[in-house]
């Protein structure tokens, strides 16, 4: 099997329960376009810092408020991936906002999980448990998880790939979010990312 070209980084806030999703996949060979080489924190305490450690992964901790401004923020961010060479940006649970100019310069190479059927509650403001939140206040019968671009517009990158996921009668906020992230955000994360990777590889190998 060919080496793999495509170099991710996955950039986490908290648990990361979808980077163990992407380290699972990578170690059963469905992910195998790319390679995840950098988990990037904007928390010090997140336990996704734990899960790349023990899957032997670099990691890197950038803090917003040590650093003083949203500019040294994501300029510090940008060295870092250019020293890692990175190719592929994993939005999984990372809860910094990426400015428009930072997000041209990865243009359809930065992918986020939202937990939402977007376009339904996405956008600014809506993210973890407030996602689900809205949905049960609204009465929808299904939702869902959706991979897709990032533009510099909060949730409006072109979708990539969408799960739907049935809403029970006795659902909390919390119950919902365990199911939506077990039956869609970790089965289609993995799966949107070794297809971006692949389309990313055929076409570093067209320019050699």
């Amino acid at each position: 099997m060919r080496e793999p070209t495509v170099r991710i980084a996955v950039f986490v806030s908290g648990g990361g329960t979808n980077l163990q999703a992407l380290i699972d996949a990578q170690t059963r060979g469905e992910l195998h376009s790319g390679k995840i080489e950098l988990v990037l924190s904007s928390n010090l305490d997140a336990y996704a810092l734990t899960r790349a450690e023990a899957a032997g992964i670099p990691t890197a901790t950038v803090i917003k408020k040590r650093l003083g401004t949203q500019e040294a923020f994501e300029e510090r961010i940008l060295a870092i991936l250019r020293e890692r060479e990175i190719d592929l940006i994993v939005l999984a649970g990372f809860l910094s906002i990426l400015s428009a100019d930072f997000v041209r310069r990865y243009p359809q190479r930065i992918l986020n999980i939202h937990p939402s059927l977007i376009p339904s509650f996405c956008g600014k403001g809506f993210y973890g448990l407030r996602v689900h939140e809205a949905a049960l206040a609204y009465g929808v019968k299904v939702t869902g998880a959706t991979v897709h671009y990032v533009n510099e517009i909060p949730d409006g990158g072109e979708i990539i790939m969408q799960k739907a996921v049935c809403v029970r009668r006795n659902d909390t906020a919390e119950v919902l979010q365990k199911r939506v992230m077990r039956q869609a955000e970790w089965k289609i994360l993995p799966v949107a990312v070794e297809l971006v990777s692949a389309k990313i590889r055929k076409s570093k190998e067209k320019e050699k």
